[in-house]
């Protein structure tokens, strides 16, 4: 059991859009600095915080140092899929719908899939439902990236409806 400085560490790291982001584009790729910041728009030296940040918690691992294309040596990076696992602190809510929303901008419409629904469910059903939903993102996300896919993300918010309609 990580020790509660670690876990604090952790969701402090967890707590910005940016290295949710970062941590995206490393899930499924080993990326340099460079490429993160090209990626994300960042300046390198932003970067390089954020990512020293995810190194420094565990979120990120370092890669076998590699000879970039003008002779600096480069570090690539990779997501170590210790997000998945760690719990988000209070009010993180906010901060994922943030990442997200970063992350279909600039997105046409018909390149976002969108499904929306509204129920009337007790506790007990509401409980079952949200069980069976997180099932199949665990599933999904433990069982690693297959040989020839395309990187994908879903994010699922649920809420009780304000005004009780």
């Amino acid at each position: 059991m990580p020790s509660d400085e670690v876990i604090q560490a952790r969701g402090r790291a967890l707590s910005s859009p940016v290295r949710l982001r970062i941590l995206r584009v490393c899930l499924h790729r080993e990326r340099t600095n460079k490429e993160i910041s090209e990626l994300l728009g960042l300046n390198p030296a932003t970067a390089l915080h954020h990512v020293r940040t995810l190194l420094n918690t565990g979120f990120l691992a370092a890669g076998e140092p590699r000879t970039g294309n003008r002779g600096a040596k480069e570090i690539p990076y990779r997501a170590t899929g210790l997000s998945w696992r760690t719990s988000l602190p209070e009010g993180s809510n906010a901060v994922l719908v943030e990442t997200f929303l970063q992350e279909i901008e600039g997105l046409a419409p018909s390149e976002i899939d969108v499904m929306r629904m509204g129920v009337s469910l007790n506790d007990e059903n509401r409980l079952e439902m949200m069980e069976k939903l997180r099932a199949v993102f665990n599933e999904y996300a433990l069982r690693g990236p297959d040989a020839d896919g395309t990187p994908t993300s879903l994010l699922l918010a649920h809420h009780l409806d304000p005004t009780g309609a």
